[in-house]
């Protein structure tokens, strides 16, 4: 398995708000199907304005490019992407893959440790 991090930085006129809007209105709706393991989507509260970080898990790089290339077909996704796009100053692609201790080693993502974020019981010195 591997986990894609993107993450966008909006130029400074950009409204966060407009773009979230259409991103998730428009652009995740054509994106979860298609691409499957949607991890998260993360915005900055401090340390660089107006970021955006989205991950994705994939089986290999070989699903990933698959998938992402199906996605370029997508008319939703090309709506979506006429309107993100002007908005966006600079974006940056890791592929990222996990450790052995990693709660999130394979797809599909199944939690076992109960002292992760995964858990349901998230209160500090509870054990399980």
């Amino acid at each position: 398995m591997i986990v894609e991090q993107r993450t966008y930085v909006l130029h400074t006129g950009a409204r966060l708000n407009d773009y979230l809007d259409a991103y998730e209105n428009v652009g995740l709706p054509a994106q979860k199907p298609i691409l499957g393991g949607f991890l998260g989507f993360f915005v900055t509260e401090f340390g660089r304005q107006n970021e955006l970080n989205h991950f994705w898990a994939y089986a290999d790089l070989e699903d990933r490019r698959s998938r992402r290339a199906e996605l370029a077909k997508n008319e939703k996704w090309q709506e979506c992407l006429a309107i993100i796009r002007p908005m966006i100053m600079t974006m940056e692609n890791r592929i990222m893959y996990p450790t052995s201790f990693s709660p999130i080693r394979s797809l599909p993502v199944a939690i076992t440790d109960p002292h992760t974020a995964f858990s349901q019981n998230q209160e500090p010195g509870h054990d399980q």
